[in-house]
């Protein structure tokens, strides 16, 4: 059998292919043990997700709580929400599916679980039919068959969607189910910096105070130098300190993305600082098309904002006088206007060190661009 790229780019696959974040695991699992929430604030793809599942593979060895996971990214509504946690619910705390479907179906009163097969995989999942009229019931009655299941930890990951939800007291509602369930603790999860601390500082919202907050920052340079030596190592591959510091540089050291290059590299057999700048390239022609379609669908003047922050690198200020008559963008107001459809599109990143093209690879290719 052919010997498995250690960098993981997708997944979690076990803790000798993850790589540090000791401290964060053990904050992580007292706050659980000690019968407190956290809130686990990141940027995209850091590796809150891998840490979730790093933390869950070490509480499920020890056979202490039932993990849940449930990411809510792509729901919209009260609806989806409350589908996805039902689906992670009834699929995470009963091991064989006929035994889980029907606990739930004996359970749910609202509306009836059923399975579905994949016809690629031959894997299960759970399935449900949720009336809309009957949400509000189905969540109370997820909440509900949590608390007779015993010691339980649900992982809501990029928990700021719900802040977006048409529907009014999301927040109120999950809180008033939440702080009365003593054998389950929650991890909310989310990217969105200034949408969860004001969700979780704010003495008007319902979470207020209701956490612990771990912030997860980059990876220490010289910790994922040694893990990336390490696995190279194991095939007769040698990756100068140079070569290293030139991929974690160029992508600000963000995991998925230095994960990504070393993948290649491992592929390559060779990691040389030569071998980094070909992979890089490699990585953004792949992506030319998809990049030339992206750019198409934003609007003249947001695009050419998007291409005059990718030029800079990252930007500071960019409503300023000299940033605006540099790259000949429009007025103050409408630049402004742009960053924010931009900031909420996620194709710019803004922190207090500036305003980045969300993407790396994506940003590379528009600093190309004539």
């Amino acid at each position: 059998m052919k010997e498995r790229n250690p960098f993981v780019i997708y997944g979690y696959e076990g803790a000798d292919t993850f790589c540090d974040r000791e401290d964060e695991t053990l904050r992580l699992e007292n706050a659980i043990a000690n019968g407190r929430n956290v809130t686990l604030l990141a940027e995209r793809r850091i590796g809150k997700t891998g840490l979730i599942s790093h933390c869950f593979a070490d509480l499920s060895g020890k056979d202490e709580f039932a993990c849940i996971y449930v990411d809510v990214f792509a729901t919209s509504n009260l609806a989806e929400f409350t589908t996805k946690l039902a689906s992670a619910i009834v699929g995470s705390l009963d091991s064989r599916i006929d035994k889980a479907l029907d606990a739930a179906a004996r359970f749910f009163k609202s509306f009836r679980p059923g399975i579905t097969v994949d016809s690629v995989t031959g894997a299960s999942t759970f399935s449900f039919a949720l009336q809309p009229q009957a949400v509000e019931t189905t969540l109370k009655e997820c909440f509900s068959y949590l608390a007779g299941r015993g010691d339980c930890v649900v992982a809501i990951d990029e928990f700021q969607q719900i802040a977006s939800y048409p529907e009014k007291g999301v927040e109120a509602l999950l809180r008033s189910y939440i702080q009365f369930l003593p054998h389950a603790r929650f991890i909310f999860a989310g990217s969105r910096h200034h949408m969860m601390m004001e969700m979780f500082s704010s003495a008007k919202r319902p979470f207020f105070n209701s956490t612990q907050t771990i912030p997860l920052e980059r990876i220490d340079p010289g910790k994922y130098f040694e893990f990336a030596r390490r696995h190279m190592a194991s095939a007769a591959v040698t990756i100068d300190p140079e070569a290293f510091s030139l991929i974690y540089s160029l992508f600000d050291g963000i995991t998925w993305y230095v994960q990504l290059v070393l993948n290649r590299l491992y592929e390559r057999r060779s990691a040389t600082e030569s071998d980094v700048r070909h992979v890089v390239d490699e990585l953004i022609a792949e992506k030319n098309w998809e990049f030339a379609a992206l750019l198409k669908s934003v609007p003249d003047g947001s695009a050419r904002l998007l291409k005059a922050v990718a030029k800079e690198g990252r930007v500071k200020e960019p409503t300023s006088g000299e940033f605006i008559m540099k790259h000949s963008l429009r007025s103050p107001s409408s630049v402004h206007l742009s960053l924010r459809t931009l900031v909420n599109d996620e194709l710019l990143y803004g922190s207090d060190d500036g305003y980045v093209v969300y993407d790396r690879l994506f940003g590379f290719w528009l600093a190309r661009l004539p």
